[in-house]
């Protein structure tokens, strides 16, 4: 189905818009919205036919990162993402993907201990890690008993060891390493990884990795992936369900005009990349030209 409706998309589309996006064509109960060319949305009727079309595309890349460059590099954030990911644990997904050539980073996390209930490495851990095999050594997480601004600087080390030995990539346009995916969910407030809105870390442009002691959602101290990370990846897929979304993600996507908020997820633009958002219909429903066919 999907395949179908990318070839719709290509076929009726011209190269790039700009203005807000249009309705292009429901496929079974997905929605495929075109636009940009380098952004992408695909809205889906339930949950389990976007955990679906979400675990097709998380495998799609891996096939093609490992085999262009032997290895998948892929920065993780937490919420609901990592349930929604839950397919990959599932046939056929299991035994086809290589899961031995992930290297696996966090966008964001908690400074708190790593079998606390608020760390994200535990949520994936009990989600997804321990249901497949992954090699723990490339499971890259956070030094959880040092203050959050030792955790970034030691977590930034850790990335540009990680491009030195060609693990990640760099970008064509910067110094910024660039993640095969980055995978981001969305907060109601339209606050990426722990970006959040009007927030001084929006305007950090020199760091890789920077750490915040005062977040609006507890717990207050955390790290965090810069905008000039997440925009240099080759990839990034930001998954947003539920009706308290609905808002953020109409002012994250459609053409609100200058004196609407500019909510963090906007700021959300690769610079070479390519730019997918998985949505339900509950958290598109405020979106421009947004329609199901029953």
């Amino acid at each position: 189905m999907h395949v179908e409706a990318q070839k719709f998309l290509s076929a009726t589309s011209p190269s790039s818009y700009s203005t807000s996006f249009f309705f292009c064509e429901v496929v079974g109960n997905m929605a495929l919205f075109g636009g940009h060319k380098d952004k992408e949305l695909r809205i889906h009727e339930s949950l389990d036919e976007l955990g679906t079309d979400l675990a097709d595309y998380i495998a799609e890349l891996s096939e093609t990162s490992v085999k262009e460059r032997g290895v998948f590099a892929v920065a993780l954030s937490g919420g609901s993402l990592i349930g929604l990911m839950g397919k990959l644990c599932e046939a056929p997904y299991n035994k086809t993907v290589d899961w031995t050539k992930w290297y696996i980073l966090w966008a964001d996390e908690r400074v708190v201990t790593k079998n606390h209930a608020d760390s994200n490495y535990k949520l994936a851990k009990d989600g997804l890690f321990s249901k497949v095999p992954i090699v723990p050594s490339h499971v890259n997480s956070i030094n959880d008993s040092v203050s959050a601004e030792e955790a970034a600087s030691e977590y930034e080390f850790v990335i540009r060891q990680l491009v030195k030995s060609r693990v990640i990539s760099v970008s064509d346009t910067s110094d910024c390493p660039k993640f095969d995916l980055v995978l981001l969910g969305m907060g109601s407030d339209g606050h990426v990884a722990s970006l959040f809105p009007n927030h001084s870390v929006l305007d950090e442009n020199n760091e890789w990795v920077t750490f915040i002691t005062d977040s609006p959602k507890p717990p207050p101290e955390r790290i965090t992936f810069t905008l000039p990370v997440i925009n240099s990846a080759s990839n990034v897929a930001i998954v947003v369900t539920g009706e308290s979304k609905a808002e953020a993600a109409h002012l994250a996507i459609d053409d609100v005009g200058p004196d609407c908020l500019v909510v963090p997820a906007r700021m959300v633009q690769p610079t070479k990349g390519k730019l997918v958002w998985f949505l339900d219909r509950p958290s598109a429903s405020k979106l421009e030209g947004f329609q199901f066919s029953d």
